[in-house]
Protein backbone atom coordinates (compact mmCIF):
# COMPACT_ATOMS: atom_id res chain seq x y z
CA UNK A 1 0.00 0.00 0.00
CA UNK A 2 1.09 2.96 -0.84
CA UNK A 3 2.15 5.67 2.34
CA UNK A 4 -0.13 8.43 0.60
CA UNK A 5 -3.26 7.43 -1.22
CA UNK A 6 -3.56 9.29 -4.86
CA UNK A 7 -6.88 9.96 -4.27
CA UNK A 8 -6.07 12.18 -1.39
CA UNK A 9 -3.20 13.78 -2.69
CA UNK A 10 -5.32 14.82 -6.16
CA UNK A 11 -7.97 16.28 -3.52
CA UNK A 12 -5.64 18.15 -1.08
CA UNK A 13 -3.93 19.75 -4.85
CA UNK A 14 -7.41 20.75 -6.07
CA UNK A 15 -8.33 22.35 -2.28
CA UNK A 16 -4.97 23.79 -2.61
CA UNK A 17 -5.97 25.65 -6.30
CA UNK A 18 -9.19 26.18 -5.39
CA UNK A 19 -7.88 28.22 -1.94
CA UNK A 20 -5.10 30.15 -3.70
CA UNK A 21 -7.64 31.46 -6.47
CA UNK A 22 -10.17 32.83 -3.98
CA UNK A 23 -7.15 34.81 -1.95
CA UNK A 24 -5.03 36.08 -4.23
CA UNK A 25 -4.26 38.33 -1.85
CA UNK A 26 -2.31 36.42 0.03
CA UNK A 27 0.91 34.22 -0.29
CA UNK A 28 -0.37 30.40 -0.06
CA UNK A 29 1.57 28.21 2.99
CA UNK A 30 0.06 25.14 3.24
CA UNK A 31 2.16 23.18 6.00
CA UNK A 32 2.46 26.68 8.11
CA UNK A 33 0.21 27.99 10.79
CA UNK A 34 2.00 31.61 10.88
CA UNK A 35 2.40 34.36 8.71
CA UNK A 36 5.57 34.71 6.61
CA UNK A 37 7.86 36.47 8.20
CA UNK A 38 11.18 38.43 6.80
CA UNK A 39 14.87 37.18 8.45
CA UNK A 40 16.58 40.60 7.48
CA UNK A 41 16.71 43.39 10.50
CA UNK A 42 17.97 45.76 8.12
CA UNK A 43 21.14 47.04 6.02
CA UNK A 44 24.12 44.80 7.62
CA UNK A 45 27.21 46.04 4.75
CA UNK A 46 30.04 48.38 6.02
CA UNK A 47 30.87 49.93 3.04
CA UNK A 48 34.68 49.50 2.97
CA UNK A 49 36.92 52.70 4.00
CA UNK A 50 39.94 51.73 2.83
CA UNK A 51 41.84 52.22 6.31
CA UNK A 52 43.26 48.88 7.79
CA UNK A 53 41.30 48.36 10.95
CA UNK A 54 39.25 51.63 9.84
CA UNK A 55 42.21 53.56 11.58
CA UNK A 56 43.32 56.55 9.28
CA UNK A 57 47.43 56.83 8.96
CA UNK A 58 49.08 59.20 11.50
CA UNK A 59 45.91 58.24 14.16
CA UNK A 60 46.42 56.29 16.99
CA UNK A 61 44.86 53.35 17.73
CA UNK A 62 42.82 53.76 20.89
CA UNK A 63 42.09 50.50 22.57
CA UNK A 64 39.13 49.24 24.23
CA UNK A 65 38.76 47.81 27.67
CA UNK A 66 38.20 44.24 26.86
CA UNK A 67 41.40 43.93 25.30
CA UNK A 68 44.40 44.09 27.73
CA UNK A 69 42.43 41.48 30.04
CA UNK A 70 41.80 39.47 26.99
CA UNK A 71 45.62 39.10 25.75
CA UNK A 72 46.76 38.55 29.06
CA UNK A 73 44.13 35.76 30.09
CA UNK A 74 44.68 34.01 26.62
CA UNK A 75 48.29 34.29 26.80
CA UNK A 76 48.85 33.22 30.30
CA UNK A 77 46.39 30.71 30.06
CA UNK A 78 48.43 29.15 27.58
CA UNK A 79 51.74 29.59 29.29
CA UNK A 80 50.08 27.95 32.60
CA UNK A 81 48.89 24.71 29.96
CA UNK A 82 52.08 24.16 28.63
CA UNK A 83 53.87 23.94 32.23
CA UNK A 84 50.96 21.66 33.26
CA UNK A 85 51.69 19.74 29.84
CA UNK A 86 54.80 19.23 30.64
CA UNK A 87 54.84 18.41 34.82
CA UNK A 88 52.03 16.23 33.26
CA UNK A 89 52.83 12.27 35.01
CA UNK A 90 53.70 9.46 32.85
CA UNK A 91 50.03 6.94 32.04
CA UNK A 92 51.60 4.92 29.39
CA UNK A 93 50.90 1.53 28.94
CA UNK A 94 54.77 1.12 28.24
CA UNK A 95 56.05 2.54 31.20
CA UNK A 96 53.86 0.35 33.30
CA UNK A 97 54.66 -2.74 31.37
CA UNK A 98 58.36 -1.67 31.35
CA UNK A 99 58.24 -1.07 34.98
CA UNK A 100 56.10 -4.12 35.90
CA UNK A 101 58.61 -6.27 33.47
CA UNK A 102 61.75 -5.17 35.74
CA UNK A 103 59.60 -5.74 39.22
CA UNK A 104 59.13 -9.05 38.51
CA UNK A 105 62.81 -9.61 37.13
CA UNK A 106 64.02 -8.86 40.03
CA UNK A 107 61.56 -10.48 42.18
CA UNK A 108 62.78 -13.88 40.48
CA UNK A 109 66.41 -12.86 40.95
CA UNK A 110 67.38 -12.58 37.25
CA UNK A 111 68.00 -8.79 37.41
CA UNK A 112 69.26 -7.14 40.22
CA UNK A 113 67.92 -4.14 42.09
CA UNK A 114 69.40 -1.27 40.62
CA UNK A 115 68.86 0.63 44.57
CA UNK A 116 70.73 -2.49 46.87
CA UNK A 117 74.53 -1.22 47.37
CA UNK A 118 77.13 -3.65 47.74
Amino acid sequence: MPAVRPNTAVRATRALQQKSKQSSTTSVRPFSATARALSSHGPQFDPPTGWLFGVKPGEKYQKEGWENSFFYGFCGSIAVAAIAYGFKPDTSIQTWALEEARRRLEAEGILEDPDKKK
